[in-house]
């Protein structure tokens, strides 16, 4: 995308599907897409293919996994994503009958024929394991929150699309919550239009330890470009936060502080977000440039094989909309957007045994 096509900075509000408000969705479940049974059937025939046929994961193709009936409706459901409210939940993947192996198949098949697996961290991983690691993010600077059963606030990931499967479910909490980015930027406007241009101007970023050798340990963004009438907002209000740990980023102005505790305030507000239980089975998608996500603190099992278990997927959509090179970590050169780079030496992998 060439810079001279984005649309300058203005007050004006944005009215697009991607600016809802939870309190309007909480009692509609036309976000939840239900698998019928004939799309089962084509999943668990999929399965069944790529292992005769001895696919392992990293190999595997969207043609490897045919879904002729939900694939199609996949190509629908990823225009949603982008272009439409920016998530939804699909629900009937039969965990119990598939296990948890043919389960994580399925998953990566589902998500081939949404986009392209990303790099979720610099060790490479394509399938993350979203499980309490016993790590504690505030004094880890190289620690993620998903590593974690601490509340996470509403952030975006950066992908186009983050991905869930649920494996298993917390004792207690680990609620998770969604919010509208562009809804966000809109109340930023009616509330205090002196600090909306915040959006547009530049920030840094933390990489919290997952820079490349010789780049630097932070990057530089804008919080949101805008074009065509829709919104993509990159927010990670941790990263931005810790970012002047590092030499040559100066601490935030006041102004700063002021939006960044503006946005946070209207993200926590009571009907802002839309809450949803996770069920064994579901896969949630969000998308990145559109939605917030976040999690409450959660209380696991003492059975090492009840904890609160997620498979995550980050995405490049296959047709997704065009993004300025300079927003967020901008579009590499093989044609993958977004995503963590691995380091050197270490080549893209699954994080856990699947194969």
């Amino acid at each position: 995308m060439n810079e001279s096509n984005m649309k300058p900075f203005t007050s004006d509000l944005v009215d697009s599907p991607a600016a809802w408000y939870g309190r309007d969705l909480q009692n509609d479940d036309s976000w939840i897409e239900l698998l019928t049974d004939a799309e089962v059937d084509e999943i668990q025939h999929a399965i069944k293919r790529v292992n005769s046929q001895r696919i392992s994961m990293l190999e595997m193709k969207r043609e490897d996994f045919p879904l002729p009936t939900l694939g199609n409706r996949l190509q629908g459901m990823a225009r949603e994503l982008d272009h439409g409210r920016g998530f939804w939940l699909l629900r009937g993947l039969p965990l119990d009958a598939l296990g948890e192996r043919d389960a994580a198949f399925a998953y990566w098949g589902i998500g081939l024929h949404l986009g392209r697996p990303v790099s979720q961290n610099a060790r490479g991983h394509l399938l993350g394991h979203v499980t309490d690691e016993g790590v504690d993010f505030r004094k880890d600077s190289g620690a993620r929150g998903y590593q974690t059963r601490l509340r996470l606030p509403f952030h975006t990931d950066s992908s186009d699309v983050v991905g869930l499967l649920c494996l298993e479910t917390a004792k207690r909490g680990g609620l998770s919550r969604v919010a509208s980015t562009t809804s966000a930027y809109n109340e930023v406007v009616k509330r205090r239009p002196d600090l909306a241009h915040l959006w547009f101007e530049e920030w840094c970023y933390d990489r919290r330890n997952e820079e490349q050798p010789g780049e630097a340990p932070f990057y530089k963004t804008r919080l949101a470009v805008q074009k065509d009438g829709y919104m993509a907002v990159r927010y990670v209000r941790t990263f931005l936060d810790s970012a002047d740990r590092h030499d040559g980023v100066p601490a935030h102005t006041s102004e700063q502080i002021e939006f960044l505790d503006l946005v946070d305030t209207i993200a926590h507000e009571p009907g802002f977000a839309l809450n949803m239980d996770f069920r064994p089975g579901d896969i949630q998608m969000v998308c990145n440039y559109t939605t917030f996500h976040s999690r409450t603190a959660y209380e696991d099992y003492d059975d090492p094989a009840k904890k609160r278990h997620l498979l995550r997927l980050w995405l490049t959509l296959h047709n997704g909309r065009a993004m300025p090179d300079d927003f967020g970590r901008g579009n590499a050169s093989d044609g993958k957007r977004g995503g963590i780079q691995a380091v050197p030496g270490i080549a893209e992998a699954l994080a856990g045994t699947y194969i």
